[in-house]
């Protein structure tokens, strides 16, 4: 090889390993220690402690195939270790930089409990709809494609009108649908994994107990389909990697996929390659919609100037409604001169240009702008945002839009573009639209989604934890938000557009929204948030603000937290506190050395922890920031209990939770609670602390923090152990175990280990308490966590007493 790799070369997270082995063999095919070793050089010199050093098993892994997602800094410090070019590194970044805007934004996905409305005038077909009735019988995955790639040719329309049909008739009981976006011009083909994660959701798993791995996920969806008559829907498949793990792979339920290609590697599955529609079918699709005119062929010319398209002819059908006193044989015409005057090529650019000709201005500017949302979908507040208008002519102008065809319903009063009519739309609006025109539809799109964020957030968790309040009222409608459920419900419906509204952004919008959305985002939608504060991360580098990133920073290590990351989340709070000492922040800096707390605390570093706790309590006193102040009291009442002592633990948790109710701290008061029912337990206080813990299970489980209510319930079998009732408490435990697991909560799994190993030798069975205890010491173990890591150790030293000699050696 002449020169080193070239990085642009790579697309995903495989090309980047592929290119770094290539960087590697270039460079003279180093050993992973010495490239350990000048990344560590490096990283020193820059003034980075040793505890954050890098291990030479992490560095192997950058080489690995496989992976779903590398350390831009350490990939970065590879490249430098390898080849120490500056303008070769800065290509790397870059190449990271997009491949991670790719990510993010093919993470971003809806899905459907439901079929997309029906098409009216659905029309022909008959070959094609029997051979899917047969297969449904059979219980096949059928795969729709078309003859080329054709697009527009009734792919979509073809299934949602025979899964109508399957309803109607009983053979499938519901339904799931998704469009995977795999020929959007705008945006990449939908992650599985996000498919997944959704169609769980719609399966009634919280959000929490969702495995963060896809093999974890394809199995909890295949398992929550056993028994069902499942119809599954997946829309415009790019390939059959993509289809793979979404199928239900399950007696009963039946799948049916489009695409604009074959997906040959999906194995056994039917195959029904649809083509345009025949000419008698594409005239009796116009039949009726107007007089024919002067020429009795004008129906079958229209027909053949839009190619026999289901697509184009239904633009066109939704043109002659429109246009009364006009013929059949005056809208032949008129196709010919714009073919003619356009040299259009196909019959869906003709009907696309015709429609969007014959809409007036106010619809047209609708339509270039709705084309400019993130979004898959949108409703009418979206559209009055974009296009700066009252609700009720939001609403009529969609409808409108919807019944010219240039619109597709999603769900009741929710829209859609098909993938055609989308890119016809963006055209138009970047060659139609001034840029400053296009940006203010967007700032008023920003100003919709952070007002109605901050209303949601406030009505989930207190009117202590409304965003900011900063956040100026919106200039157009905003839903009224003011119940939880309400609430709830908008923040889960538009989540993927806000998300994606963040990741489209390095501006200081990304960097607001984000902040508004992390406390909903907290609660069981741990890799979004993980995706939404990486961004906001680096729209504060391009921004330039220190402050933004600070609080940007701070936000990433909670998510990374959830995670059970506690070292990376730790790392992410020291830079998060440096820069707002170095802003004058004190009240980012009283909450980031109070996450720093909990993440020592986490780390079993209790000095450390009471420390970073009594400092964040100190500034929060003396900028009077209640939250801070009470977060910070929990943190030095659970550090005390730590250590064992319980008076001061008790004292700093009862000032704690009665500081949280003085000001509606709800999720304050929650995780006092629970500390005073762990030091009530150690106590001897069995009753109060099974108070204590039951309510503050109450309250979580309000919240949906689905892994605290897992520490809850650990925490009550651990109470059930202790009064002398160890099958209880492994029942408990048991649930949590599961909770732990299926959330990816590693702290939770080891505690809940370790309370199933306490209950097996209480209940006198030592030797399976002994397997228990070496998998909670394995698993603290791997994570570093030393409380639990302790407990393996004396829950091990119980069991080899209670063992007899023999078993004890062994």
């Amino acid at each position: 090889m002449a020169g080193p790799p070239d990085p642009a070369r790579a697309g995903r997270v495989d090309d980047i390993v592929e290119q770094l082995r290539l960087l590697k063999a270039w460079a003279g095919r180093p050993s992973y220690e010495t490239i350990t070793d000048r990344v560590n050089a490096a990283w020193a010199a820059a003034g980075r402690p040793a505890r954050e050093l890098a291990r030479r098993s992490t560095v192997a892994d950058c080489f690995r195939p496989g992976r779903r997602r590398l350390s831009d800094d350490l990939v970065v410090a590879v490249v430098e270790a390898l080849h120490p070019d500056p303008g070769y590194v800065v290509q790397w970044r870059q190449t990271l930089q997009a491949i991670a805007g790719r990510a993010e934004a093919a993470s971003q996905v809806r899905v459907h409990a439901g079929l997309p409305p029906d098409l009216a005038g659905f029309t022909g077909r008959t070959t094609e709809l029997c051979h899917l009735r047969q297969a449904a019988q059979r219980g096949d995955a059928v795969v729709i494609s078309a003859i080329e790639g054709m697009a527009g040719i009734g792919k979509t329309q073809l299934a949602i009108h025979a899964g109508h049909q399957l309803l109607r008739a009983g053979d499938v009981d519901r339904t799931l649908f998704v469009n995977l976006r795999g020929f959007d011009p705008d945006q990449p083909p939908a992650d599985p994994a996000a498919v997944l994660d959704g169609f769980l959701r719609l399966l009634g798993v919280p959000g929490q107990r969702i495995p963060h791995e896809l093999d974890g996920r394809v199995a909890l969806y295949r398992s929550r389909l056993t028994g069902r008559r499942a119809l599954v829907v997946l829309d415009n498949a790019a390939d059959a990697d993509q289809v793979r793990p979404l199928l239900p792979a399950t007696p009963g339920c039946l799948t049916l996929i489009t695409s604009r290609r074959s997906l040959a590697g999906l194995g056994t599955t039917t195959r029904l390659t649809v083509d345009v529609l025949a000419p008698d079918e594409a005239v009796a699709l116009l039949a009726g919609a107007a007089p024919v005119g002067e020429d009795p062929g004008s129906a079958a010319r229209l027909a053949e100037r839009c190619g026999y398209l289901p697509l184009a002819l239904s633009l066109v059908a939704g043109q002659i409604r429109r246009t009364p006193g006009w013929t059949l044989t005056d809208h032949a015409d008129r196709l010919d001169e714009r073919h003619a005057e356009r040299r259009l090529e196909t019959g869906v650019e003709a009907a696309l240009d015709l429609s969007y000709r014959r809409l007036p201005d106010d619809l047209r500017r609708l339509l270039r702008r709705l084309a400019l949302h993130p979004g898959q979908d949108f409703d009418a507040y979206v559209a009055a945002a974009l296009d700066n208008s009252g609700l009720p002519t939001a609403q009529a102008r969609l409808e409108r839009l919807l019944s010219d065809h240039l619109l597709q319903e999603t769900e009741s009063g929710r829209y859609t573009f098909h993938d055609l009519v989308r890119a016809h739309s963006v055209t138009r609006a970047r060659e139609e639209e001034r840029p400053a025109d296009r940006r203010g539809g967007l700032d008023r799109l920003f100003g919709y989604y952070l007002a109605a964020v901050a209303d949601g957030v406030e009505a989930l968790y207190g009117a202590s934890a409304r965003p900011e309040a900063s956040i100026p009222p919106a200039v157009t409608p905003v839903p009224d938000l003011s119940s939880a459920g309400a609430a709830l419900t908008w923040l889960d419906t538009e989540r993927p557009a806000l998300i994606a509204m963040v990741v489209g952004e390095l501006s200081a919008h990304a960097i607001t929204l984000a902040r508004a959305l992390w406390l909903y985002l907290s609660a069981g939608h741990n890799a979004d948030a993980v995706i939404v504060h990486g961004h906001a991360v680096r729209a504060a580098l391009r921004v330039g603000d220190d402050n933004d990133q600070a609080h940007a920073l701070v936000n990433l290590g909670v998510a990374t937290a959830w995670l059970s990351k506690h070292r990376e989340a730790a790392a992410y709070y020291r830079r998060g506190l440096e820069l707002f000492r170095g802003t004058g922040d004190q009240a980012g800096e009283a909450r980031a050395v109070d996450c720093l707390g909990s993440a020592m605390m986490l780390l079993g570093r209790y000095a450390e922890a009471i420390e970073c706790n009594q400092q964040a309590l100190a500034l929060s006193r003396l900028i009077d920031d209640p939250v801070c102040e009470n977060s910070a009291l929990c943190g030095l009442g659970i550090a005390h209990l730590r250590l064992g002592e319980l008076t001061a633990a008790i004292d700093y948790l009862e000032k704690s939770l009665a500081g949280c109710r003085r000001f509606g701290l709800r999720s304050g008061e929650a995780y006092a609670l629970r500390g005073l029912g762990e030091a009530e337990m150690w106590a001897g206080r069995y009753e109060a602390a099974g108070e204590h813990l039951r309510q503050a299970l109450e309250m979580v489980r309000r919240f949906g923090h689905r892994d605290v209510e897992g520490n809850l319930i650990a925490d009550l079998g651990d109470l059930s152990i202790r009064v002398g009732r160890p099958d209880e408490g492994a029942e408990c435990h048991r649930r949590a175990l599961a909770i732990a697991r299926e959330g990816g909560d590693r702290v939770g799994e080891a505690l809940s280990l370790n309370g199933l190993g306490e209950a097996a030798l209480a209940a006198g069975r030592p030797e399976d308490a002994l397997a228990l205890h070496v998998a909670a010491r394995t698993c603290a173990t791997e994570i570093d966590n030393q409380e639990q890591l302790t407990r393996a150790q004396a829950g091990l030293s119980r069991t080899s007493q209670a063992l007899d000699e023999p078993k004890r050696r062994r």
